[in-house]
This record gives structure tokens, C-alpha cells and sequence, in this order.
């Protein structure tokens, strides 16, 4: 199963903002992502704004493909794009840059025969 991590910057000054946008995320769009076939997903923050997603997914290009299609996830992300930087015109959640995975514990230790 892929797991997935991306990074974006969000404006530091509205850091309180996102926050608080992702108490309570719209519950249409909590159905977007789950339907959209998205797992275990989970943002963390940092307090300059650099914000690192991660989720798990059986096929990230299907999932992505089905969020960009979503009418949910439009109205989600138009909302959203004011506090991301640097991404002039695109759809933050979909032009994500993804970082490559160069570790996991439960592999390697499947891979060494040794209990998870």
C-alpha cells in the first residue's frame, strides 16, 4: 500500500486560521477523502508554516484523480488557497510536492523476518 507525504507552505500569518479550518474539516469533504480511497491522513504544522501531509492509499494516482474531480473537493480547496504561498493558481492539495520515502520500520523489519 503507498503512503504518501507532502509538504506545503502555509502563510505564516495565518497559521491561528488553518488551524482552526482543520478542527472541524466539512464533513462533505472528510467524504471526498475517505471515498476518494485516502487513509490514515494526517497534517502536521510547523510554526514557520511548513505543513507536512501524509496518507495512506492503494493507488495514489486513482485517489488523486478522484479528488480533482470532486465538486466537494473544489469548493474545499478554493477555500483553502489563500493560505498556502507560492502556489499562484493551483489547487495546493493537488500540486503538493511529494517527498520520496527512504525508511519504514515495518518493512525493514518484515524484509529482516523480525516481529513488527
Amino acid at each position: 500500500m503507498p503512503r504518501v507525504c507532502f509538504t506545503l507552505q502555509v502563510d505564516p500569518a495565518r497559521l491561528d486560521e488553518y488551524v482552526d479550518a482543520h478542527r472541524a474539516v466539512w464533513p462533505d469533504m472528510l467524504e471526498a477523502i475517505r471515498d476518494a480511497g485516502r487513509r490514515d491522513y494526517s497534517l502536521f504544522l510547523r510554526p514557520d508554516g511548513l505543513l507536512v501531509g501524509y496518507y495512506e492509499t492503494d493507488d495514489d494516482a486513482a485517489s488523486a484523480a478522484a479528488l480533482a474531480a470532486d465538486p466537494r473537493t473544489e469548493r474545499w480547496e478554493r477555500t483553502m488557497a489563500p493560505f498556502f504561498v507560492s502556489l499562484p493558481g493551483a489547487r495546493a492539495d493537488q500540486s503538493a510536492p511529494h517527498l520520496t520515502e527512504v525508511f519504514n520500520l515495518a518493512d525493514q523489519l518484515a524484509a529482516q523476518g523480525l516481529p513488527t
